[in-house]
């Protein structure tokens, strides 16, 4: 069975709910005027549950799954994930670089011909963001800071993927697709993943 052809949206948001037993993450596609459009998929991650997978659905019915991305080990998360469609045909993967985070935040992406390598736009909020999550007990609040993160081609330097985060009352961020190559599964599961893997 061979993948479902690559699905392009150039931009959207996500927005997250956070209640006492999961996060909700809303995609919602953006209209030409920057207004929201039609809601591209829904994911739902239990607070107190590993986070080797989440999976998306079509709405919060969560009747049909429509693509998931899952941990390649559940002990070391450093290995990475795997991006698949509906069908479980992969689609991307993405991982975390440890070794380069360890003060700012950095990324590697994959899928459909694009190689991709994601930072932290500020560094200066990295550091401090850094402090803030090894403070005892402040570091269990909810990060406070805005951050930024850019993808950019492994091989030509160009920008694939823009991920802001935005202040508003719940978590919100908005996203954009520069490179048509990619997939909007491997970006919304990238995306994702910023926020609910971002202290791992």
């Amino acid at each position: 069975m061979t993948p479902e052809p690559i699905m392009y949206v150039p931009a959207f948001s996500m927005k997250q709910r956070v209640t006492m037993m999961a996060n909700k993450y809303e995609l919602i596609a953006a209209n030409p005027d920057g207004s929201d459009g039609p809601l591209l998929a829904f994911a739902q991650q239990k607070r107190m549950a590993f986070k080797e997978q989440v999976t998306f659905y079509t709405d919060a019915t969560k009747s049909r799954p429509v693509f998931s991305f899952k941990a390649r080990k559940t002990i070391d998360l450093s290995s990475g994930y795997d991006v698949f469609d509906a069908n479980g045909q992969q689609l991307g993967w993405f991982k975390k670089k440890f070794g380069k985070s360890l003060l700012r935040s950095s990324w590697q992406l994959s899928g459909a011909g694009v190689d991709a390598d994601g930072t932290e736009r500020n560094p200066t909020i990295a550091v401090v963001r850094r402090v803030w999550e090894f403070v005892p007990f402040v570091g269990e609040i909810p990060l406070p800071f805005i951050f930024h993160f850019d993808f950019t081609d492994r091989g030509t330097g160009q920008p694939v993927l823009s991920v802001e985060r935005k202040i508003s009352v719940r978590d919100r961020y908005h996203v954009t697709v520069r490179d048509q190559r990619l997939d909007f599964r491997v970006a919304a599961a990238m995306t994702v993943a910023l926020d609910a893997l971002q202290g791992r």
